[in-house]
């Protein structure tokens, strides 16, 4: 076979396979499949030993020919020197303080910067947002209280979007959060209005919170943080320390979820139990999310390096009278891709260096399969059939023991990935159902990679390198369709594409009029069809399975909420589902849940602002000077601001808000790069709507090495002055922006958010051009800064606090505290 005239099967190319080769993996003089297949080739053989080079690319080139193919970002970036990662997907932590970190998480803004970090070099994210306070409790040390979560996804709603927009590959994100999570609701209920739309969200669900369902119990939305006023009435505390912040029928809950998801799909469903139970490293990790489209279970860092063997490639006399599989051929094939996804994680660039120490202590990889329906289709076998999911499991076997056996020949190369432990390693679940023969390999000699298989949703290298074979463990949605794509230059143009299956039997001079029995599609089948194959297929992949149920407009509710119960029972890690032409609010005549209120009023401070609009924006530069260890600076703040319009109470509302800031830096020092970097993230709060007040009083939570830095003055009741001191520059920064936004009356005195009510009176004072009070102009800060010898004072914040007569005082502002 010419491999750059003809693809799979013989078949000459379709035109819709050859523009989205084009589009998206040839580079440069690249014009076929083969010229990027060479490529990969040679640049994973680049890793090999010199002498050995040569072999290994001939053998590469060779597997991809015969039905590998490697993901998407190996396609597209191998070879090229880029500072792209050749990773599909990662899953990054989330902690509940606003920077640095919370225990062994990141804080909110670091981890959105390390998302933005991850996404620019063309890698998705998954996150659990569960670490993070339920909205309105407590935030002790800026006595405020929480946003919550689904507020900070917004955040990274909007740092995706401004990533996309700077790339070609359109940036993925996972949300994830616990079910037992107080603001549950809220997360379930938050893509109803149209919300985040560069994320997934799915609800992690417990095995406690299914038996709840079951018995039809009480169940607990608990956090570790205190509960608000609001919450308190309800709240209890429990003996693990954590709040019990209220009580929620089970069943109520779990048909939220699911009328959510029969209306538009999501969220989706993560039995997070049954990942951790089945997981490998069951002893070194915990796994709390999943990559965006759910088919690795991930911890904290961890990566998606995934690679596919097509099936339709090994299916001899397909449509004949004795069609079969080639296993030989497959397993020759596999164990090939397995060597190449192991040193993709040696070739690759690593957005971040806790990507890299994560990977190379456990060498994960991910080798699936595509084209499952395709194949099936080509055997003669239905996929809903008893003989379909045989066949499907029989592959899914025969794949797993190739890849372990290629595992464990790599670890006597190359060694063991470094957290083995051969004990713990043997006594996992999913490992104790390997043959015999394999364990005792894995005590012997250990395993190159803690985890080796993965299906992985395959869509577009389906359609360029596959000849449009059914993607992943999916059966053919349609066998033709009509592919709809915008050009350069606005246009739309459309395209006829053909399933691989349905085009090679037309080839062959059948009537495809009157197809066989074996073609069936996704719709065609019964929704319980589509749970059963991957339960068959599942007890032999040692991560996950990215897998949509697809069922008509009018399945019924109650058949569809069995679904979910009928997959938890079949021991499933997680499951999404697909019903065309929703209509919001159908389901709420065939649930039991109660009457949906009306809808809430528009918030404008929570507006989304996709971009800065054209023309001039009001804004406030405001010149400040402070003082660190290395002496006294300057600098300019500017907030520009914008008008939002909304809904409170009924009636329209108009507010000014802070839309931008800025600060001009040259970056030198790691206090300005902080700063600069602030300034951008406060700028994407900002504009998604997110809580401005929230943020600023966190960063001045922001601590350094360097020493306290004295900047601004507090104003006394009785008009006296007095400085203040900050744990760092980035705080010193963030307590200036909240003077300009005290002055310009958007918060309080106390840096606190003002309601819409008293914003929108303030907004139409100055509109009629009544000047507002503002704080008192400060004094030039000068001076030394004092000597760092006492406790920090709560008011000014000096580390000046000491005992004197008996009670606590401040030697800068004559703070006093505590007596006796």
């Amino acid at each position: 076979m010419n491999a750059v005239d003809t693809g799979p099967g013989g078949l000459p190319p379709q035109e819709v396979s050859l523009d989205v080769l084009r589009e998206k993996y040839a580079k440069g003089t690249e014009t076929s499949v083969f010229d990027v297949r060479l490529r990969v080739a040679r640049a994973l053989a680049a890793l090999e030993a010199e002498d050995q080079r040569e072999e290994r690319e001939a053998h590469f080139l060779w597997a991809q020919e015969q039905g590998f193919v490697p993901a998407g970002r190996i396609n597209s970036a191998a070879g090229l020197g880029l500072q792209a990662t050749l990773i599909n997907c990662f899953v990054q932590p989330v902690g509940d303080s606003i920077s640095g970190n919370d225990g062994p998480l990141p804080g909110i803004y670091t981890a959105l910067a390390e998302a933005a970090e991850t996404m620019r070099r063309g890698g998705g994210v998954g996150y659990d947002f569960s670490a993070i306070r339920p909205m309105g409790s407590k935030v002790h040390g800026t006595r405020s209280r929480a946003s919550g979560p689904v507020s900070y996804m917004e955040v990274f709603d909007a740092s995706c979007r401004t990533v996309e927009s700077a790339g070609a590959r359109r940036g993925a994100q996972m949300g994830v959060l616990r079910i037992d999570h107080p603001d549950i609701e809220r997360f379930i209920a938050a893509k109803d209005a149209g919300g985040l739309t560069n994320f997934n969200i799915s609800v992690g669900v417990s095995d406690d919170f299914m038996r709840a369902v079951e018995s039809d119990a009480m169940f607990d939305l608990v956090h570790r943080a205190e509960p608000g006023e609001e919450d308190m009435a309800s709240a209890r505390r429990l003996p693990d320390g954590r709040w019990s912040y209220r009580q929620v029928r089970a069943r109520e809950l779990w048909d939220r979820i699911i009328a959510s998801t029969y209306d538009h799909a999501e969220p989706g469903v993560l039995f997070i139990d049954r990942m951790n139970a089945e997981n490998n490293l069951w002893y070194a990790e915990q796994l709390h999310a999943t990559n965006p489209c759910g088919e690795q279970p991930l911890p904290a860092y961890g990566c998606c390096d995934l690679g596919s063997v097509n099936l339709t490639a090994f299916v001899d006399d397909p449509f004949g009278a004795s069609p079969s599989f080639d296993f030989e051929r497959m397993c020759e094939v596999a164990a090939v891709g397995v060597r190449m996804l192991d040193l993709v994680l040696d070739a690759t660039a690593w957005p971040l260096p806790q990507q890299l120490a994560e990977s190379q202590a456990k060498r994960r990889i991910g080798l699936g399969f595509l084209g499952l329906g395709s194949a099936l289709v080509m055997l003669g076998l239905r996929y809903d059939s008893d003989q379909g999911r045989a066949m499907a499991a029989r592959i899914a076997e025969t794949l797993r023991d190739a890849a372990y056996a290629t595992s464990v020949a790599l670890a006597r190369e190359e060694g063991p990935f470094p957290l083995f432990d051969a004990d713990k390693y043997l006594g996992g679940q999913f490992v104790q159902r390997l043959p015999e023969w394999l364990r005792e390999a894995i005590r012997m000699y250990g395993i190159r990679n803690s985890h080796l298989l993965s299906i992985a949703p395959t869509g577009t290298i389906s359609l360029a390198f596959a000849d449009n074979a059914s993607n992943g463990i999916e059966p053919p949605y349609s066998w033709t369709y009509q592919r709809r794509k915008r050009m350069a230059d606005g246009s739309m143009r459309s395209y006829e594409v053909e399933d691989h299956a349905w085009r090679l039997y037309r080839r062959m001079g059948y009537d495809v009029d009157a197809l066989p029995p074996a073609f069936v599609t996704a719709l065609e089948m019964r929704a319980i069809e589509h749970l059963r194959m991957v339960e068959a297929v599942q007890p032999f992949i040692d991560t996950a399975i990215s897998k949509t149920v697809n069922v008509p407009e009018d399945y019924p509710f109650d058949d569809f909420r069995d679904l979910y119960s009928q997959a938890w029972q079949a021991g499933l890690k997680g499951l999404a589902t697909y019903r065309p032409n929703t209509v919001l609010g159908s389901v709420l005549s065939t649930s039991d849940a109660a009457p949906q209120a009306a809808p809430p009023d528009e918030d404008p401070l929570r507006k989304r602002f996709e971009r800065r609009p054209l023309g001039e924006l009001e804004s406030v530069t405001s010149k400040i000077e402070y003082s660190t260890q290395e002496g006294r600076k300057t600098a300019y703040l500017t907030v520009s601001f914008i008008r939002a319009d909304g809904v409170h109470e009924g009636r329209p509302v108009t507010i000014e808000r802070p839309f931008e800031f800025f600060m001009p830096s040259n970056q030198r020092t790691d206090g300005q790069q902080w700063i600069t970097a602030s300034m951008r993230l406060l700028s994407m709060v900002a504009r998604a709507g997110g809580p401005i007040a929230r943020a600023l009083a966190d960063m001045r939570d922001v601590v350094w090495e360097k020493g306290p830095v004295r900047c601004g003055y507090l104003t006394r009741e009785d008009g006296t002055q007095v400085p203040v001191y900050h744990d760092s520059e980035v705080a010193a920064i963030a307590f200036m922006l909240q003077r300009v936004l005290i002055r310009r009356g958007f918060l309080d005195a106390w840096g606190n958010q003002l309601a819409v009510p008293e914003l929108a009176c303030r907004f139409a004072a100055r509109c009629d051009g009544v000047a507002l009070e503002t704080e008192p102009q400060p004094a030039t800060a000068s001076g030394a800064l004092p000597t760092v010898s006492g406790a920090k004072c709560p008011e000014c914040g000096a580390r000046a606090l000491r005992k004197v007569d008996g009670c606590t005082r401040c030697g800068e502002c004559h703070y006093v505290g505590e007596c006796g």
